[in-house]
């Protein structure tokens, strides 16, 4: 499929939220409206984007401290230097945006007794994906026909900030290696100053990942995210996740 198959989708309406100064201690700032490309574009630009939904009612929230990770600022500890070098793993974008959203839905999750990535949720980003939003970074072991997904990541990007959604992985640094890719990548391609990684991970914190102040996260938005800047599919960059990789 290709944007031209959905012509008539709002993706370039913008819609209003309540603000998110008024969000309760959980970062929760409403629930109504849908899941529909205008609706959640509208809602990352604002700082906002949805957990969960309820009888297909989404939840919206913008946490304050928000978790964000700087680019100039990763961090890539010793082993995961190491395990760069040896290259064991291939990594592609946009290649297998449904296996990656798939597994993610799937994946467990201490402390969660289920998983916000629903049926109408894998529906939204996939239609996010082939409208040039929503990309993945996909971790493959072996090549050609014989290779196997081992990890990958997926999220949405605008401009010069991507927001990361879920990861899974499969084996030992395998998402580690996706996600240090991704973000030399964004850098490299294009110029990206932010991850939004949205709450906490010791996982995210390893890489130098951060809390900042949920007004600071919305004034940066304001500076870097022009819609729809950035849009398009990622698939034409065929060889620039093994360049990325190969540049640590």
């Amino acid at each position: 499929m290709a944007s031209s198959d959905f012509p008539d989708l709002d993706w370039d309406q913008d819609f209003s939220f309540p603000d998110p100064s008024e969000a309760d201690e959980d970062g929760l700032v409403g629930a109504g409206g849908n899941l529909s490309p205008g609706m959640l574009l509208s809602a990352y630009r604002r700082g906002l984007f949805p957990w969960f939904s309820r009888e297909g009612v989404p939840y919206w929230f913008c946490p304050d401290p928000r978790f964000v990770l700087v680019p100039a600022e990763l961090h890539i500890g010793t082993t995961l230097q190491k395990v760069l070098k040896r290259r064991p793993f291939e990594v592609t974008l946009d290649q297998a945006f449904s296996e990656v959203i798939q597994q993610c839905s799937l994946a467990h999750r201490p402390g969660q007794g289920g998983t916000w990535i629903s049926p109408d949720f894998i529906a939204a980003y996939t239609t996010l994906h082939v409208l040039g939003f929503a990309h993945s970074v996909e971790v493959w072991r072996g090549t050609g026909t014989d290779r196997v997904l081992v990890g990958g990541l997926y999220g949405i990007f605008l401009d010069k900030v991507f927001f990361g959604e879920s990861m899974f992985s499969r084996e030992s640094n395998a998402s580690k290696v996706g996600f240090a890719t991704l973000v030399k990548f964004l850098v490299e391609r294009f110029g990206a100053e932010l991850i939004d990684c949205q709450a906490p991970t010791a996982y995210l914190k390893s890489f130098g990942a951060r809390e900042v102040a949920r007004e600071w996260f919305l004034g940066e938005l304001q500076r870097l995210v022009h819609f729809p800047e950035g849009r398009g599919s990622w698939e034409s960059f065929p060889t620039a996740a093994s360049e990325a990789t190969a540049s640590f």
